[in-house]
């Protein structure tokens, strides 16, 4: 009678052992498996972050002064690359009294570039490619440009520009020394210019 009780409580024993390990298993795997999404989602997550993309910097217009014989003068505003044509067409095209021969349309602008259409007897009176002298090595004050005067001694923007508005105003000097009579321009200059000009 006590040795079939004694083995009742082992058996009983042995139940209640294999049913805690069953548990403890369950409770073991599912922490894994609870692991293992976690992983999963942290893998899932890293794999789909990207690194933004770079954008170049866009490309930067550029701004002209269209003048002259146009119809509308003014600065326009143009993309890089543009040629004179383009420039012109944005100022409303050339006027009926343009000298369309003496610019070239086709050339590539730059930022801050001048574009001036003359007409034909302006074009008569700018040297060619800033031709700065005559044959004889001078210049000469009733056809030189602005920047041909700038090559004199003593000549600088303003002077030039002096230059040209008594010269329109008067239609030309009649001889050199007519020249200290335009403003800021006196002997003390005359002296040092009278032997690089001519009439």
């Amino acid at each position: 009678m006590i040795s079939k009780y004694i083995c009742v409580m082992l058996l009983t024993a042995c139940v209640s052992l294999s049913a805690a390990c069953g548990k403890e298993g369950t409770i073991y795997e599912t922490a894994a498996s609870s692991e293992t999404e976690s992983g999963s989602e942290y893998g899932d997550s890293s794999i789909s972050e990207s690194a933004p993309e770079e954008e170049g910097p866009e490309p930067q217009a550029i701004f002209v002064y269209v003048c002259g014989a146009v119809e509308k003068p003014g600065v326009y505003e143009l993309p890089p690359g543009s040629r004179v044509y383009e420039a012109i067409a944005a100022a409303g095209g050339m006027t009926e009294n343009a000298d369309e021969k003496r610019l070239n349309q086709a050339e590539i602008l730059e930022d801050g570039q001048q574009v001036t259409v003359w007409t034909p007897e302006e074009a008569a009176a700018v040297p060619v490619e800033g031709e700065a002298e005559t044959g004889s090595g001078k210049v000469n004050l009733n056809t030189a440009s602005r920047e041909t005067l700038m090559t004199l001694p003593g000549i600088g923007e303003a002077k030039a520009d002096a230059i040209l508005s008594y010269r329109e105003e008067h239609g030309g000097f009649k001889n050199t020394e007519e020249i200290q009579q335009v403003e800021g321009i006196k002997e003390k200059v005359f002296e040092k210019i009278k032997d690089q000009i001519e009439v």
